[in-house]
């Protein structure tokens, strides 16, 4: 849309020069007319009376032509505004996606990292029972001394 608004402005810059060239063209045929009067070639009084409107209707043509141009330019620039701002709706866009991905893969990382502790509590509870384990066999052999002595003391 903002591009056909450019295209539009163009037009209307152009439009607003031709604007000015007709207001020219009235202006050298509003003094034709004036001379043509002064010659005779049309009723004198009226030739007269009439150039200077058609003379004053140029020069407001040529006044009035820049405002076309200005609000023509004023338009491109509000064109240009609007192509900059979804240019910058477009990257504050990919800067939230980019971001959300960051924040995915830093979740990740924290899950990894939990199911690291995890498992190293797993391995330590595991290493736990290995010590009992030991523990109960190094407590089987004492009592087993214990009692072997006590037998032996029994029989001599």
């Amino acid at each position: 849309m903002a591009i056909y608004g450019i295209i539009n402005s163009i037009k209307g810059i152009i439009n607003s020069i031709n604007g000015i060239i007709n207001a020219i063209e009235g202006t050298i045929n509003s003094i034709n007319c004036i001379s043509n009067a002064i010659k005779g070639k049309i009723n004198p009084i009226n030739g007269i009376f009439n150039a200077p409107n058609g003379i004053f209707n140029s020069i407001n043509g040529i006044f009035n032509a820049p405002y076309g141009i200005v609000k023509a330019t004023n338009d491109i620039n509000n064109a240009i505004y609007r192509i900059v701002k979804a240019t910058n709706d477009i990257n504050n866009a990919i800067y939230r996606i980019v971001k959300a991905k960051n924040d995915i893969n830093n979740a990740i990382y924290e899950i990894v990292k939990a199911t690291n502790d995890i498992n190293n509590v797993i391995y330590g509870t595991v290493e736990a029972f290995k010590a009992i384990y030991s523990l109960n066999n190094s407590i089987n052999v004492i009592v087993n001394v214990i009692c072997g002595l006590n037998i032996f003391s029994k029989t001599t």
